[in-house]
């Protein structure tokens, strides 16, 4: 099963939630917009669901997310989950080198790369960020779940979650809101 989670606001941008300098495309001003938002509760949830059989992730968010969380010298509970977990990163770049441990390259188009992988990973197969990838998954029906941490925010630029396409309808699995309002909404796709 595909399960992709990730960080929105309100008016639906994914864009930049950790950090300033995190994704500044298309002169992206509002980095960071998820700073301030975590708690116990987030945490607690994240901890309990957030094991999946093998993560994926395109190329720029693999690099992003893992360099980020590798180079943190602060104890944290997140470097060594993303280090240990069965990674896969796709790319239409074959020659790719991937720099951290358990990571396998998908080369070619995602739909028919991750397609395969679905039918060869028993378990959640999950999507972190990686924005282009979900579209991409979205469009061809390939994404069963949708976690999303939807964010008290509107930003009112920035690339969005979703982007022009047909109409999909969700079903409401579990929500639960966190003290500092955020809603963490967990989606099946009809």
């Amino acid at each position: 099963m595909i399960s992709v989670f990730v960080s929105v606001c309100v008016d639906g941008v994914m864009q930049g939630p950790g950090r300033a300098d995190e994704d500044t495309r298309g002169g992206f001003r509002h980095g960071g917009w998820g700073v301030g938002y975590a708690d116990e509760v987030a945490g607690r949830y994240v901890a309990e669901t957030g094991r999946a059989a093998a993560m994926l992730f395109g190329r720029r968010s693999y690099d992003d997310v893992l360099g980020h969380w590798t180079s943190v010298s602060e104890p944290n509970p997140f470097t060594e989950a993303l280090v240990n977990a069965r990674k896969y990163v796709v790319s239409r770049d074959a020659g790719r080198r991937l720099a951290h441990p358990n990571s396998t390259l998908l080369a070619g188009e995602a739909t028919g790369t991750v397609a395969r992988l679905k039918d060869e990973v028993e378990g959640v197969i999950r999507v972190i960020g990686s924005g282009e990838l979900v579209r991409s998954l979205h469009a061809a029906g390939l994404v069963e779940e949708y976690v999303l941490l939807i964010h008290p925010i509107v930003l009112g630029s920035g690339t969005r979650l979703f982007g022009e396409g047909e109409r999909t309808d969700l079903m409401l699995q579990e929500a639960v809101t966190t003290t500092t309002g955020v809603v963490i909404a967990r989606y099946r796709v009809k």
